[in-house]
């Protein structure tokens, strides 16, 4: 068993570090991030319990992916939070989702499809495409144990 050790200095940019060093690489990198929300939706012309008005706690797990920056950062995480936030979550947390998505039967397999095109739209906007940041996966949770999942050559594929 390994004794626990004290650092016996912190690292200090400019005398142990310098900044061009930051960077490590200039790879293509993804960062995944998890987030939950509550909604309550039903399923129409479909024979199962999803056919009653009932409400999950959804886990939606957004996978980005950049080439970092000269502090060795592709996709901040406080961001990816953000613009879930922004656009996800103050759209369907503690909503009747039949009511605030568009026209659809509101299964995971629809609403992934939904939730990717409003972030796609929203790094659009927000210039991180330029950068080289896009979306590569999202997986839906519906339950613990069922969930859709949607990545990125489906959607530029169509197949």
């Amino acid at each position: 068993m390994s004794e626990f050790q004290i650092p016996r200095k912190v690292q200090r940019l400019h005398e142990d570090i310098r900044p061009e060093q930051l960077r490590y690489h200039s790879r293509r990198v993804a960062v995944t991030k998890e987030f939950t929300f509550d909604s309550a939706h039903h399923l129409h012309l479909y024979e199962g319990k999803c056919k009653s008005l009932h409400g999950h706690t959804y886990k939606l797990v957004i996978t980005m992916s950049g080439f970092v920056n000269e502090i060795g950062i592709c996709v901040d995480f406080g961001d990816i939070k953000e613009v879930y936030e922004e656009i996800i979550k103050s759209q369907l947390d503690h909503k009747y989702l039949n009511e605030v998505l568009p026209p659809m039967n509101t299964t995971a397999e629809n609403m992934v499809v939904w939730i990717w095109e409003e972030l796609d739209y929203a790094i659009e906007q927000r210039g991180w495409k330029q950068r080289g940041t896009r979306l590569e996966e999202l997986v839906l949770y519906e339950t613990p144990t069922s969930y859709a999942t949607l990545k990125r050559e489906w959607m530029e594929s169509n197949a």
